[in-house]
């Protein structure tokens, strides 16, 4: 019999070994239950989500392998990308696969191949092609249909995968390649990141493409990745480098190579691809490309920018960073916009001031009004940070109000510095709140990460007329930074106007050229009528004094191999009047969009491609659909997918959490708390 003055501690010693075994055997349960997926439930939704075959117990997911071949020439690439999608299950599938793009490619053409049966896609107004896509799908034939739910992710629908079938589908695109400071940059997109999805979302797209099943942290991936890439330059290439993957090149010419992944086995879709070269000759391949159609000619025009002015002529500056601490940037992101916010402010001048405002669900300021940038403000803004660790929702608009709400001095140049991975579906509200207040302040947009959302961060730094910046990895903070106060410091040409002579150029892009910042080219889109003769004249205020700078166009006549200008044109004259449309919904300006892409055979918002195989293949109809679950990004946690998934924690934090319990009880054990507590409430 246990002696009463003890009883506390008995009880207490007891009842700890139970607590113990309770929190482990809650561990299996948790994780067992994340994983058990209800096959009769196409909708879970789970970084874990599998396919399970009513008769093999086989993971069934139908998207096999992805592959991009991509031809540069010049500055213009042409990419094929190809997609596999196999079914090894005994019924037939449709497979609905969401995947990103580049936010500057124009998307072209779409076939599909079943055995020796080749079907080439149509574009189609988007509800029309969805209507088709869904009458042949219950009519059992094969079918693909490709939608954009922003211009950097789309989604591809698959119908009546027979048991046994391999269908392979194909899409084409086109971009321009902009050079900064003589490097060309080629970036391939892999992995879209999930996005926080706030109360009021404006999404285009008329279904929740933001619920998308993941594979958690860790988890291998379910298809493989391959890209190609062959170069030809007018200059001999001097480098070539990818700062992502790891790979072979090989060189045929001084101006031409091959770039292939050095081992296509290992798992790498899980970032973006990023190309990076440089020319021998290190200006930039200023010019013009002309190109005369059958009913409509199209131009190009490149022009490199003068040299940057004096830094005396420079106003005193202040600068606030709005930096984002949600659950997606924890570990990696946020540890990277530490060193990057230490690079940044300790390159500020005597006469700048700064300040850091961290935002997830909400936000916190660092001070009241913006400090100078001293060493102790500077430790100040990282102690902030380090208090603050990733968690929670990404609340981007009401934190960048704030920052604009904040007191400012007078005859002083505000910047807004934004630093997300921009995983939020908020995108073409922040784009209106940037345009509405350019008056109030610069802004420029830091993505982190290594699988941004591009379509947030370039579309901030295009509303805002500024530059986007993109870190993927730890060690280019500091280059990054670098480069951004090389942009900033010094503006290179102001007050731009374009004199086209006797050149009848008429709907260009952009239709407003803001002020150069940065050691970057002029780059403009366009239609001509009549001949291509005389001079196109370039003019603006450098440091107070006029430049200007011609071009010739017999330097430059009519070339067939120009054809991609035409989508080019159209792709940007479509951002554009997209842009305008997430503001106003002006039912014009839908309607223009929606004849750009039927009129030149591109992805838009509005226009889908779809593809019907029309022999009937599936004589009941009825299919299973999968959702290819998508990889988390490299650097990502589970936390990033949030209230869409069951939150499990990783094997580090239960870890931690049993050492801190165990510490605890033993602790209470010592000081005679626990029995204090039993017999306190005896």
């Amino acid at each position: 019999m246990i002696n009463s003055r003890f009883a506390g501690q008995a009880i207490s010693l007891t009842l700890i070994p139970q607590l113990l075994i309770l929190l482990f055997s809650f561990i299996p349960i948790t994780a067992a239950a994340t994983n058990n997926i209800d096959e009769s439930d196409d909708k879970t939704l789970s970084p874990y989500f599998r396919v399970i075959s009513d008769t093999d117990g086989q993971e069934q997911l139908p998207l096999k392998k992805t592959s991009a071949l991509v031809n540069i020439a010049g500055t213009i690439a042409d990419v094929q990308v190809t997609q596999l999608y196999a079914n090894t299950s005994k019924q037939p599938l449709e497979a609905i696969y969401v995947f990103p793009g580049s936010t500057r490619s124009a998307v072209y053409g779409m076939r599909m191949t079943i055995g020796e049966r080749v079907v080439t896609a149509k574009i189609m107004e988007r509800k029309a092609a969805t209507q088709k896509y869904e009458q042949a799908k219950a009519e059992g034939k094969s079918a693909s249909l490709l939608e954009q739910h922003r211009p950097n992710v789309f989604q591809m629908n698959v119908a009546n995968i027979m048991p046994g079938d391999e269908i392979k589908v194909e899409l084409f695109y086109t971009e321009n390649l902009l050079p900064d400071e003589g490097i060309y940059e080629f970036i391939y997109p892999t992995v879209v990141g999930p996005r926080y999805a706030t109360n009021t979302t404006d999404s285009p797209s008329p279904n929740n493409w933001t619920a998308n099943p993941y594979l958690g942290k860790g988890e291998p991936p379910t298809n493989l990745f391959d890209i190609t890439v062959n170069l030809a330059t007018g200059i001999p290439i001097r480098n070539v480098s990818c700062p992502t993957h790891e790979v072979k090149s090989s060189f045929t010419a001084e101006n031409r190579a091959t770039i292939t992944l050095a081992d296509k086995e290992t798992p790498n879709g899980n970032r973006d691809y990023v190309l990076r070269y440089r020319l021998r000759d290190q200006k930039v391949q200023a010019g013009l490309l002309l190109y005369q159609g059958e009913k409509e000619n199209f131009f190009l025009l490149t022009m490199e920018p003068p040299e940057r002015v004096t830094v005396e002529q420079i106003p005193p500056r202040e600068y606030i960073y709005v930096v984002d601490v949600s659950g997606s940037m924890n570990g990696f992101p946020l540890d990277t916009t530490k060193d990057l916010i230490r690079d940044l402010v300790s390159g500020l001048r005597p006469t700048d001031t700064f300040n850091v405002l961290l935002f997830a669900s909400s936000s916190n300021i660092m001070a009241k009004r913006s400090l100078a940038a001293t060493t102790d403000n500077i430790n100040r803004a990282l102690n902030f940070i380090d208090r603050q660790g990733g968690g929670g929702g990404t609340e981007l608009l009401p934190a960048m109000k704030r920052a604009l709400q904040l007191p400012a001095a007078e005859d002083v140049s505000r910047t807004i510095i934004v630093i997300t991975d921009g995983y939020v579906n908020v995108e073409t509200a922040t784009f209106k709140f940037i345009r509405d207040n350019l008056n109030n302040a610069n802004l420029f947009a830091f993505g982190i990460g290594s699988s941004v959302n591009r379509f947030l961060i370039e579309g901030m730094a295009r509303a805002g007329q500024g530059e986007p910046f993109v870190i993927l990895t730890s060690e280019e903070a500091s280059f990054q930074a670098d480069k951004f106060r090389k942009y900033i410091n010094t503006p290179v040409l102001t007050d731009i106007h374009i004199d086209y002579g006797e050149f009848d150029a008429y709907q260009v892009e952009p239709p407003a050229i803001p002020d150069l910042l940065a050691q970057r080219p002029i780059t403009l889109y366009g239609k001509w009528k009549g001949k291509a003769e005389g001079n196109i004249t370039v003019r603006g205020n450098h440091g107070g004094e006029i430049f200007e700078k011609q071009i010739s166009l017999s330097s430059s006549p009519p070339d067939a191999s120009n054809k991609g200008l035409r989508y080019l044109w159209a792709r940007n004259r479509i951002q554009t009047q997209g842009d305008y449309y997430a503001l106003d919904h002006d039912m014009d300006r839908k309607a223009e969009i929606t004849n750009l892409g039927l009129t030149y055979n591109l992805l838009t918002q509005f226009t889908s491609f779809i593809a019907v195989d029309e022999q009937v293949r599936n004589s009941s109809g009825k299919s299973k659909s999968v959702k290819q679950p998508l990889l988390l990004p490299q650097g990502v946690s589970n936390y990033a997918v949030g209230s869409n998934v069951p939150t499990v924690p990783e094997p580090e934090t239960y870890m931690m959490m049993l050492l801190l319990l165990a510490g605890l009880f033993t602790w209470l054990i010592y000081t005679g708390r626990l029995k204090a507590f039993f017999e306190s409430h005896k």
